[in-house]
Parts: structure tokens; sequence; C-alpha cells
């Protein structure tokens, strides 16, 4: 039967593609690129270092509702931070229980300070799934006789 999962094995699934900019991007340049890379969040790098994240949340509630521009409003202005992160050895679980009581949908995964990729609910929510699935054709195996172990 599979065994505790971690965030590694979402991104080797996924992939470590991460899209990032710097601070000082305009809320708009950010906008257009969640929209071409077809994702809900970016992180935030200075001079290497990850600084924050900004989401369309972000975009929503401190822009859109504040009536700013977000061809005038730095990214530095909205982003979240400081970052929650979480190593790749970090339990799906864990990871999961960490985004629902902090309220994020954007999980970064570091390796000492090294960006290896980011998970969002959604990747962790498809891969439990994927993993439920998974233990319930062992299990029926294991209960039919099937099963060749």
């Amino acid at each position: 039967m599979p065994g505790s999962k971690t965030l590694r094995d979402i991104l080797e699934e996924k992939g470590h593609e991460v899209y990032w900019l710097p601070p000082d991007a305009t809320v708009y340049q950010a906008i257009e690129m969640m929209a071409t890379k077809s994702v809900g969040a970016l992180l935030v790098i200075d001079q290497g270092r990850l600084v924050g994240i900004i989401s369309e949340r972000d975009y929503a509630r401190k822009v859109i509702l504040k009536g700013k521009s977000s061809k005038e409003t730095l990214v530095r202005e909205i982003m979240s931070s400081p970052v929650i992160y979480v190593s790749p050895d970090c339990p799906v679980e864990e990871a999961m229980k960490l985004m629902t009581e902090k309220r994020i949908r954007h999980l970064p995964v570091l390796e000492g300070d090294r960006i290896v990729g980011i998970v969002s609910i959604g990747d962790v929510v498809k891969f439990l799934v994927k993993e439920q699935a998974a233990t319930i054709r062992y299990l029926h195996a294991y209960i039919t006789g099937s099963y060749p172990g």
C-alpha cells in the first residue's frame, strides 16, 4: 500500500517551474504574467531572495477594492510577506493542513534557500484524490485475492 507522500512527490509529477517577478514590477505586469502563464500567483524575488508572493486574491482585495491603478501600483505594495513556505519533504497532508489554517492557496517549496517549486491547493487535492484511488484499488485487489504481492 502507498506510504506517506511528500511535496517532493507532487513536484515530481507537476514539475518544478516557478514564475516570478521583482518587487518593483507593476501589478499590471503581474496580472498579465499570471494570465499568460495560467497561474494564480507569482513569487516575488529580490536579488535572488524570496521576499513575497502576489496572488489574484491580493489584486482583488488590495487594488480593485481600494480603487488603485494596476498600472501605477507596484507589486511590493500589495504582495504578501513574509512568505509561508515548506521544504520538499513536507508531508502532503501537513501542507494541506497548513494551507487551510493559514488560508493560503499557494505554497512555495524551498530546499535551504533554493526555490524548488510551488504547489497550489488544487495540486494538493488532485494528488490526494489520485493517491486515494490507488489505495482503494490496492485494498480491493487485496480483499478479492487478486493482489500479486
